[in-house]
């Protein structure tokens, strides 16, 4: 269980990074376009040395104040439920808790009854409970202007390739979901083959096991290593571009709306390549023109 340990703490750190990126980045485009040179530096405090403020939070769980989609969705990942009151759609915390808290309630008894079976399948409902009550707050949240970079984020980390679907960038979705699908598929076979070669191993090593097959124990822990090591790459792999795709929708939900001026253009012209030192006036150089492509850009 070691890998999916693994798993989980790194799209935990991405989900952490996220929410932080999600304030920061905005921060970022506020500063980078709206910025005035005039303004009251204490007036913005507020707004730039603090990613996150419970202040801030709860003044809009009172509907004091207008929060980013960051701030609310990592506090409800705290505070269970408050999407839901920030998005004035209260008469869904009776179903968000029954269906959690009935999930996990029914979980710890079956697992105190000895039938951890059917207790992991109660957690787990638990968990889609949870992720399927961020997301209801993610997609009751009606931001001013389209695309909003908080709301690409959110989707692509809660669904991979939801993010490219919002920003409208569909031809994208088979690269990422191929892409992860195929990382996927090799950490499941690498990982089958790891096991496999890792009971070989036991056995040839048992000295209460009569072992008599085609593998060497040399064998089986060599390969053993190797599919161990290829499963490790492809669960980062798998980190890698679950963490890409969150990325980008973040990154081209902002260049979504990039004006592009007239003044703005690249040039291709025809032109002719003259043999070098061609001006010196102390001895001549061989040699004859070219003609090529001239490329111009102007800004």
């Amino acid at each position: 269980m070691n890998h999916l340990k693994l798993i989980c703490t790194l799209m935990a750190a991405a989900f952490a990074a996220a929410f932080c990126a999600v304030d920061a980045s905005a921060q970022f485009k506020e500063q980078a376009f709206s910025q005035q040179y005039n303004d009251d530096p204490a007036a913005s405090a507020d707004s730039t040395d603090v990613l996150f403020s419970f202040k801030e939070y709860f003044a809009g769980l009172r509907h004091e104040q207008e929060i980013k989609i960051g701030t609310m969705t990592g506090g409800s990942a705290l505070i269970l439920g408050g999407s839901q009151i920030y998005n004035r759609q209260a008469w869904k915390l009776p179903i968000v808790y029954g269906t959690i808290g009935g999930s996990l309630g029914a979980g710890i008894w079956l697992n105190t009854s000895g039938r951890h079976e059917a207790a992991k399948y109660c957690f787990i409902g638990a968990g889609v409970a949870y992720w399927a009550t961020l997301m209801d707050g993610v997609i009751n949240f009606r931001p001013n202007d389209y695309p909003h970079p908080g709301t690409a984020t959110l989707y692509s980390l809660f669904v991979p390739g939801l993010g490219q679907i919002y920003n409208r960038e569909y031809w994208k979705l088979p690269v990422y979901l191929g892409a992860i699908g195929f990382a996927v598929h090799y950490y499941a076979d690498c990982n089958k083959n790891f096991q496999r070669f890792r009971s070989i191993y036991l056995q040839a090593t048992d000295p209460d096991v009569d072992y008599t097959g085609p593998i060497t124990a040399d064998q089986a822990l060599y390969y053993r290593n190797v599919y161990r090591r290829y499963r490790d790459y492809s669960i980062l792999a798998i980190a890698a571009l679950y963490l890409l795709q969150v990325i980008d929708a973040n990154v081209f939900s902002y260049m979504h709306n990039f004006e592009v001026d007239d003044d703005l253009a690249l040039k291709v012209a025809p032109t002719v390549i003259l043999p070098q030192n061609q001006f010196a006036s102390v001895t001549p150089v061989s040699g004859q023109a070219a003609f090529g492509l001239k490329l111009g850009l102007n800004f």
